[in-house]
């Protein structure tokens, strides 16, 4: 997903992207322990995405806050 997307949604999509994806995270962990999983990038890839969506969401976050001081 790209920041572009990411900035495009509310704060409370976000929340919920990030909880699937890490749900999505901890399977694919999972798969990875066990020696099902394949595609090996996609943790990497998943975790960026996570990290990026919660920038967006702490610098909404500290946006709010500083318009009311």
């Amino acid at each position: 997903m790209k920041i572009e997307e990411v900035r495009k949604l509310s704060v409370e999509e976000l929340r919920s992207k990030i909880t699937d994806a890490r749900d999505e995270l901890m399977k694919l962990r999972f798969q990875q322990v066990s020696g099902q999983l394949t595609d090996t990038s996609r943790l990497r890839l998943l975790r960026r995405d996570v990290a990026r969506m919660e920038t967006v969401v702490k610098e909404a976050e500290l946006s709010i806050v500083e318009g009311d001081v």
